[in-house]
Protein backbone atom coordinates (compact mmCIF):
# COMPACT_ATOMS: atom_id res chain seq x y z
CA UNK A 1 0.00 0.00 0.00
CA UNK A 2 1.24 3.46 -0.95
CA UNK A 3 2.51 5.55 1.98
CA UNK A 4 0.48 8.58 0.80
CA UNK A 5 -2.68 6.49 0.67
CA UNK A 6 -1.99 5.16 4.17
CA UNK A 7 -1.41 8.70 5.50
CA UNK A 8 -4.69 9.85 3.90
CA UNK A 9 -6.57 6.98 5.53
CA UNK A 10 -5.06 7.82 8.93
CA UNK A 11 -6.08 11.46 8.55
CA UNK A 12 -9.62 10.47 7.52
CA UNK A 13 -10.01 8.23 10.57
CA UNK A 14 -8.55 10.94 12.83
CA UNK A 15 -10.99 13.57 11.58
CA UNK A 16 -14.08 11.37 11.60
CA UNK A 17 -16.28 9.59 14.13
CA UNK A 18 -15.00 6.24 12.85
CA UNK A 19 -13.07 4.42 15.54
CA UNK A 20 -11.73 1.55 13.43
CA UNK A 21 -11.07 0.96 9.73
CA UNK A 22 -9.82 -2.23 8.06
CA UNK A 23 -8.85 -2.43 4.39
CA UNK A 24 -7.74 -5.51 2.48
CA UNK A 25 -5.94 -5.16 -0.83
CA UNK A 26 -3.70 -7.35 -2.95
CA UNK A 27 -0.59 -6.06 -1.14
CA UNK A 28 -1.94 -6.90 2.31
CA UNK A 29 -4.33 -5.90 5.02
CA UNK A 30 -4.26 -2.71 7.08
CA UNK A 31 -6.27 -1.98 10.20
CA UNK A 32 -6.39 1.52 11.65
CA UNK A 33 -7.77 1.92 15.17
CA UNK A 34 -8.41 5.32 16.75
CA UNK A 35 -7.67 5.50 20.45
CA UNK A 36 -7.49 8.59 22.67
CA UNK A 37 -8.11 10.87 19.71
CA UNK A 38 -5.13 9.62 17.66
CA UNK A 39 -5.47 7.12 14.85
CA UNK A 40 -2.68 4.55 14.78
CA UNK A 41 -2.12 2.08 11.95
CA UNK A 42 -1.82 -1.58 12.82
CA UNK A 43 -0.45 -3.63 9.95
CA UNK A 44 -2.09 -7.06 10.03
CA UNK A 45 -0.54 -8.73 7.02
CA UNK A 46 1.82 -7.09 4.62
CA UNK A 47 3.57 -8.41 1.52
CA UNK A 48 6.20 -5.63 1.54
CA UNK A 49 7.27 -3.62 4.59
CA UNK A 50 5.83 -0.11 4.81
CA UNK A 51 7.36 2.60 6.95
CA UNK A 52 4.96 5.07 8.51
CA UNK A 53 6.12 8.34 10.04
CA UNK A 54 3.58 9.18 12.71
CA UNK A 55 3.12 9.25 16.44
CA UNK A 56 4.76 6.29 18.20
CA UNK A 57 2.51 3.27 18.30
CA UNK A 58 2.65 0.86 21.19
CA UNK A 59 3.11 -2.73 20.09
CA UNK A 60 0.10 -4.91 20.85
CA UNK A 61 0.52 -7.11 23.88
CA UNK A 62 1.33 -10.69 22.95
CA UNK A 63 -0.20 -13.25 25.24
CA UNK A 64 2.01 -16.16 26.18
CA UNK A 65 1.12 -19.40 24.47
CA UNK A 66 -0.80 -21.63 26.86
CA UNK A 67 1.05 -24.65 28.10
CA UNK A 68 0.37 -27.77 26.09
CA UNK A 69 -2.28 -29.90 27.78
CA UNK A 70 -0.91 -32.96 29.50
CA UNK A 71 -1.76 -36.08 27.50
CA UNK A 72 -3.66 -38.60 29.60
CA UNK A 73 -1.87 -41.88 30.28
CA UNK A 74 -3.14 -44.94 28.43
CA UNK A 75 -4.45 -45.61 24.94
CA UNK A 76 -6.66 -42.86 23.50
CA UNK A 77 -9.61 -43.99 21.39
CA UNK A 78 -9.97 -41.14 18.90
CA UNK A 79 -12.89 -39.91 16.85
CA UNK A 80 -12.73 -41.13 13.25
CA UNK A 81 -14.96 -38.26 12.07
CA UNK A 82 -16.50 -34.89 12.84
CA UNK A 83 -19.91 -35.13 14.47
CA UNK A 84 -21.90 -35.19 17.71
CA UNK A 85 -20.83 -37.56 20.51
CA UNK A 86 -23.47 -39.69 22.27
CA UNK A 87 -22.73 -42.14 25.08
CA UNK A 88 -25.90 -44.22 24.52
CA UNK A 89 -28.08 -45.45 21.67
CA UNK A 90 -31.05 -43.27 22.69
CA UNK A 91 -31.70 -40.46 25.20
CA UNK A 92 -33.20 -42.77 27.86
CA UNK A 93 -30.88 -45.75 27.36
CA UNK A 94 -27.92 -46.68 29.55
CA UNK A 95 -24.49 -45.57 28.29
CA UNK A 96 -22.48 -48.12 26.31
CA UNK A 97 -19.58 -47.83 28.79
CA UNK A 98 -18.81 -46.19 32.13
CA UNK A 99 -15.49 -45.41 33.78
CA UNK A 100 -14.20 -48.77 34.96
CA UNK A 101 -15.98 -50.79 32.25
CA UNK A 102 -13.92 -53.63 30.82
CA UNK A 103 -14.05 -53.63 27.01
CA UNK A 104 -12.76 -55.93 24.32
CA UNK A 105 -11.50 -54.86 20.93
CA UNK A 106 -14.58 -54.28 18.75
CA UNK A 107 -16.99 -53.41 21.60
CA UNK A 108 -19.15 -50.31 20.98
CA UNK A 109 -18.05 -47.36 23.11
CA UNK A 110 -20.28 -44.57 21.80
CA UNK A 111 -22.13 -43.21 18.80
CA UNK A 112 -21.10 -40.24 16.67
CA UNK A 113 -23.85 -38.66 14.61
CA UNK A 114 -22.59 -37.22 11.35
CA UNK A 115 -24.95 -35.94 8.63
CA UNK A 116 -27.97 -37.61 10.26
CA UNK A 117 -26.20 -41.00 10.29
CA UNK A 118 -25.47 -42.72 13.61
CA UNK A 119 -22.00 -44.30 13.54
CA UNK A 120 -21.04 -46.78 16.27
CA UNK A 121 -17.48 -46.21 17.46
CA UNK A 122 -15.77 -49.41 18.54
CA UNK A 123 -12.82 -49.92 20.86
CA UNK A 124 -9.58 -50.56 19.00
CA UNK A 125 -7.97 -52.00 22.13
CA UNK A 126 -9.01 -54.35 24.94
CA UNK A 127 -8.76 -53.01 28.47
CA UNK A 128 -10.52 -50.89 31.08
CA UNK A 129 -12.08 -47.49 30.35
CA UNK A 130 -10.29 -45.09 32.71
CA UNK A 131 -11.50 -41.75 31.31
CA UNK A 132 -14.38 -40.45 29.22
CA UNK A 133 -13.14 -37.23 27.63
CA UNK A 134 -16.37 -35.95 26.01
CA UNK A 135 -19.78 -34.91 27.27
CA UNK A 136 -23.00 -36.35 25.88
CA UNK A 137 -24.17 -34.20 22.93
CA UNK A 138 -20.79 -32.50 22.52
CA UNK A 139 -19.44 -31.74 19.04
CA UNK A 140 -16.21 -33.64 18.33
CA UNK A 141 -13.50 -33.19 15.70
CA UNK A 142 -11.62 -35.74 13.63
CA UNK A 143 -8.82 -37.26 15.71
CA UNK A 144 -10.14 -35.88 19.01
CA UNK A 145 -9.58 -38.32 21.92
CA UNK A 146 -12.89 -39.71 23.21
CA UNK A 147 -11.88 -42.37 25.75
CA UNK A 148 -8.75 -43.57 27.53
CA UNK A 149 -8.46 -47.37 27.68
CA UNK A 150 -5.72 -49.01 29.74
Amino acid sequence: MDLRKLKTLIDLVSDSNVSELEITEAEGKVRIVKSMGVAAPVVMQQAAPVAVASAPVAAPAVAEAPAAPVAPAGHAVKSPMVGTFYRSSSPGAAPFVQIGSVVKEGDTLCIIEAMKILNEIESDKSGTVTQILCENGQAVEYGQPLFIVE
